[in-house]
């Protein structure tokens, strides 16, 4: 490996833990209830590729959606199960136990505590949080609130 090689290399490790470290503060923030570190790790172009219905586009839609699920799930806590940076991308498989004590996404609020996985994509430029994909297991989540009906159950 040549010289030029291995600084690539390492700069790209470095911007790799760089970036982990930002999505890590994002969900120790959110499991404080500190969401104004929005404004300061979101780029202002942030591009959500899972934007719910109702919520605007970018930053400002994030923002509204999560104080929106903030205020239905005041307890919400998400734990990292796994996490994986390379290049400029953050993975993380995350658990989040919540209670709804409050209504969310057109859903009266049932005070049943819900536990989900969550798979999130974050690309970064370095500095700031530019786009994000996620996948989450919304069925199980309303399964236990006692939103959506349970396979196999009588009710």
């Amino acid at each position: 490996m040549s010289t030029h090689e291995m600084h690539e290399e390492m700069m790209g490790t470095m911007a790799s833990e760089q970036s982990k470290a930002l999505a890590r503060l994002l969900i120790e923030n959110f499991n404080k209830g500190d969401l104004m570190v929005v404004d300061r790790i979101f780029a202002e172009d942030y591009v959500e590729h899972n934007a719910p219905l109702g919520f605007p586009a970018g930053v400002e839609g994030l923002k509204q959606y999560l104080i929106a699920f903030r205020t239905a799930f005041p307890d919400a806590l998400y734990t990292i199960e796994e996490e994986i940076g390379e290049g400029d991308k953050v993975v993380h498989r995350l658990r989040c136990s919540a209670t709804m004590k409050g209504d969310f996404l057109g859903f009266t609020a049932t005070g049943k505590t819900a536990e989900w996985e969550e798979i999130h994509i974050a690309r970064f430029d370095g500095r700031k949080f530019v786009e994000h994909w996620a996948s989450v297991d919304q069925l199980g989540m309303l399964q236990q609130l006692g939103l959506a009906p349970n396979p196999g159950s009588s009710s």
